[in-house]
Parts: structure tokens; sequence; C-alpha cells
């Protein structure tokens, strides 16, 4: 797989710096030890409070140095990607920021992690720091395993100490918080890819119809394989094994946490189908969804949850610095108004009789209908070969509506005519018409006369549309027959028209529509379709109101 990335080497030190450059000024720095020792710190820190420090593997970002600021974290400590970082880089980060009132090691529940964790702390203990550490071991997907894997729930944990901490808590009082919120946290996760490595051949254990349920933030298998299959089946299985883990009755938080590379709107339906599960009936607050704790780019997500008491509810809706942290709300239900209805529809038209203008609608689109296969047939020499059939539908759904059109109001008519082309046409062309007609009905209304309302109409139509004459499309013919018909009557306009159709066929580069796509040699000599179907209306309604 494809990653942006310089050297191996240099990867998480280049992707801390860019946080760092990217973080308001004053609120974060790195101390001065890279890169064998990575440590992001809250810049505004006085020691005068409990210091919170975190830190992993990179590879999970925005966790751990994300999470830094007022609130959460006081800092974070960093190893390469999925490694855990050294003692003397955990060591370096207590030194940095713990004063007299002490620190608290927020480690997940990782062999590397408890051991190096464990042994800064001692050491830190023995140098007269007041230290203390939890474990977070939140995974229920092994539930027999005597060590569960800390993963996304250890965020909640950030929280809740990060809060009380900032709030002036003592060691001892955030420690126990810390503790027993972690005791009462579960997670589940679910993937259908594992994830690459910068820089590291990739190499997929699962089949096209797999993915895996309970696997690891680092990449490892999960529990079981299981067939790819729709969201709220997966949701009904997840929601099944972690109602059954969940620790006691009353309310939860929930967090949806992406694990790198789901999009957005798959992650909003997660937390749609999670929140009308079984499940929802516990969760008074939910964080996300949002990648927070991540697995490069692994294609699956996470679902976490905390039991609530009073405090944890308070820490947890308290604001914070880190904009990683996605502020917790209180789920509800999908809020609808009523939309507002068209002041002026089709069905609200009212139906009256001119038979003169009956008789050029009516021709005009018996017309169309006539040449749709001569149109389908030119326009498969540039094109796909719908044109005609685009138009003759139109031209069909318009003559369906005889009865009803309301042809002795003219703005009336082209509104009717616009709103129905905008339905039943389809395609550009079909919007482009719409377009066309809908403003000049305005602009009779407004007043105008037909040639200035028509050109009113091919106004809004090239700026929405984008083209103009010279860019082969129909405008070569409209623009010139409208231009025309203001100045000289409608046999001008049709003559204009048919120039203008004509000159199509010596435009070799198309700059709008379908064409566009075609080759020059294959346009050379060809009569664009619309400016021929254009010319052709003028052409007809001549023959009725100017009999050569």
């Amino acid at each position: 797989m494809k990653h942006f990335f310089n050297r191996r080497e240099s990867i998480v030190t280049e992707a801390l710096d860019g946080l760092l450059r990217t973080s308001a000024p004053g609120t974060l720095a790195r101390l001065d030890s890279y890169p064998d020792i990575k440590v992001i710190v809250r810049a505004d820190w006085d020691k005068s409070r409990v210091a919170v420090i975190s830190g992993g593997g990179a590879g999970h970002e925005p966790s751990h140095a994300g999470f830094v600021g007022r609130g959460m974290l006081t800092a974070a400590v960093s190893g390469e990607i999925f490694a855990s970082p050294s003692v003397d880089a955990v060591l370096t980060a207590i030194r940095a920021v713990t004063g007299k009132p002490g620190c608290l090691l927020v480690v997940k529940n990782y062999t590397g992690d408890r051991l190096n964790f464990g042994l800064a702390a001692e050491k830190a203990r023995a140098e007269g720091f007041d230290v203390e550490m939890v474990i977070v071991a939140d995974d229920i997907a092994l539930p027999d395993i005597n060590q569960p894997r800390g993963v996304a729930g250890t965020l909640f944990v950030h929280k809740i100490a990060g809060h009380l901490a900032e709030d002036g808590g003592s060691l001892a009082s955030v420690a126990a918080a810390a503790k027993a919120a972690a005791l009462d946290i579960v997670s589940l996760g679910v993937s259908y890819s594992s994830c690459s490595i910068p820089g590291q051949p990739f190499e997929d254990r699962l089949a096209d119809d797999q993915g895996e349920l309970g696997l690891g933030i680092h990449g490892e298998p999960g529990v079981e394989k299981i067939t790819v299959q729709n969201a709220d089946s997966i949701i009904a299985v997840m929601a099944e094994r972690l109602s059954a883990a969940m620790k006691g009755d009353g309310d939860y938080a929930l967090l949806i946490n992406n694990l790198g590379a789901v999009p957005p709107v798959e992650m909003s339906l997660v937390a749609n189908a999670v929140l009308a599960s079984p499940l929802a009936a516990r969760v008074a607050l939910t964080v996300g969804p949002a990648p927070m704790m991540t697995a490069l780019n692994m294609n699956g997500f996470s679902l976490s949850l905390i039991r609530l008491d009073a405090e944890r509810q308070k820490a947890l809706l308290a604001p914070v610095a880190p904009h990683a942290w996605y502020p917790a709300v209180v789920p509800g239900k999908v809020a609808v108004q009523p939309a507002p209805k068209a002041a002026r529809t089709a069905a609200a038209a009212i139906a009256s009789r001119d038979p003169a203008v009956e008789h050029v609608v009516t021709t005009i689109c018996q017309h169309l209908i006539g040449l749709e296969a001569d149109l389908n047939r030119l326009d498969a020499k540039a094109g796909d070969g719908d044109t005609g059939s685009t138009v003759a539908t139109g031209a069909r759904s318009v003559l369906s509506l005889t009865a009803s059109l309301p042809f002795a109001d003219r703005a009336a008519l082209f509104a009717v005519i616009g709103e129905t082309l905008s339905t039943a046409m389809g395609g550009s062309s079909g919007v482009l018409l719409s377009i066309f007609f809908t403003a000049a009905g305005k602009a009779s209304g407004d007043g105008a006369a037909l040639p200035a309302a028509l050109l009113a109409g091919l106004d809004r139509m090239t700026f929405y549309g984008g083209a103009h004459p010279g860019d082969r499309t129909m405008v070569d013919a409209l623009s010139p027959a409208l231009q025309a018909l203001a100045g000289g009557g409608v046999r001008a306009a049709a003559d204009a028209a048919r120039k203008g159709a004509e000159a199509t066929k010596a435009m070799r580069k198309a700059k709008a529509g379908r064409s566009a796509y075609i080759g020059e040699s294959d346009l050379n000599g060809v009569m664009d379709p619309g400016a021929h179907a254009v010319a052709e209306v003028f052409a007809a309604v001549a023959g009725i109101l100017e009999p050569a």
C-alpha cells in the first residue's frame, strides 16, 4: 500500500512536529531530546497540579500527543510506530512535568508499555517524585484472557483523570478515580482489513469477503473471522457482547472510534446503527464518531463504554483544549422539521386556453419527437447517442399536459414547462432547459417582453451551465437566434439558429458538454445535435408564424 512519508526513520518525529506547527501558539511544545526521546508537553504547564502522562507507540494518532492540553494530558511520550517508548523517555517526561503534587501514568495494557512505564515510575520514585500508575485493560474480545488489551476506552481515563487534575484534585484522588474508571470500561473492535506500516510490505490476511471481530490496535488478528455483512448485523453482534460484559446497572457513555480508514459517511452510519440498537437504551452520552485512537489505516471501528456516575459524567462533559477530543453529547432522536412548500408549482398552475400558443407548443413538441432517430444518429457520432431520446422524452411529457397547461399565461406556461423538463428529461440537458424556462418565466412575470424573457433564460442557462457561443453546444444556435428574435422576428431567428448550428461542424474542439471528452478527429464535420435541435425548433415556429 502507498503512504506519504520521507524516511521511515523520521516519520514519527516529523509527524509530531507537524502537530506542533498546527497547534495554537503557546499550547504545546516538545522536549529538546529528539529524536531518541519524543515527549510532547503542555507549554503552559506550571507544575502546580497533578500531572497526567500517557503514551505508547506511534500509529494511533491523534493518540496520544493529540490529547495533550488543558483538561486532559499534561504530557505524551511517543515510541516509534507500534513500539513502546523507552524507560528513559518516560522518565524524562515525568521529570519535565511533575511537581510537588505528583503525577499519574495512564498505561494501556501491553507488555512493553507496562514494563517501560513501570520501571520509569520506580526510578522516578527513587528520585523523589510522587508517581502513581493506572493500567487500562478494556478490550473484551478475549473474555478468558488474564491480561486484556488496553484500547480506545483508555481515552475515557485520560479525560476523567485530566479533568480531576485540572480541577486541583490530589494525586490519591485522581489515581483512585482513574483506576475505578478503568475497571468500568468495555471495548470491542471490528475491521475489514488490517493496517499497513509505512515502508514495510503489506499482506492482507483477510479474503475479500472476510473481516475480523476483536482485533487489536496494532494489527493483531481478531478473536474470530467474520463475513462481510451489513452494518446492522455487525452492530448487533457487538452490542450483544458488549452488553454481556458491561459492569453494573445504570447509564453509560459511548465512544465511537474510527480505527483509521473508515470514511466519515460510513462512521455516521455506524453511529446511527449503534444508537438504534438495544445498546442505546443504556447510553446517556456519546463521544464521536471520530478517529481518536487509530491503528494507522485500519478499515475498522471500535465501540467503548464506561459506566457513568455523577463525577464521571461531569468530567466527560467538561470542555478541554485539545481539538482531538470530540465533546460528549446527549444522544437524541432525529429532529425533523416540515419542508417548506413551493410558492408555485405545476400542479398549482391554472389551465387556460390560447389556441395560437397551444398550436406553437404542440408543433414544437411533435417536431422534436419526429427528430428522435435523426438526433440520436447525429449524437452517436460525437456522444453517447441519446440526445434525440432525451429531447423526445421531454417533448412527450409536455404534450401529455396539454389539457392542463396555462397557455394564456406566458409566465406560468414557462414555469410549468421548466418544472416538467427538470423531472422528465433527466441528465444535464433537462436541468439546463429547466433553468432556461424557469428564468424566462420569472422575467415574463416581471413584465419582460417575449424576446427579453427568453434572453434572460439564456443568461441564467449559460451562467450555471458554463457554455458560451463557440463552445460547440446548443448555445451556438440558441444565442444568435434569440438575439435575432429581439431585433428581426421569428424568420430571422430561424436563419440565425441554422447558421449557428452549421458553424458547429467546423468546431473541432468542444469546450463544454459531453463532446468535450471526444477527440478532434471525431468532431470534425459533425453538427452538434443540441444546436441542430434548436435550429429545427425555430424553423418549425417560423413555418407557423412567418411562412415563406
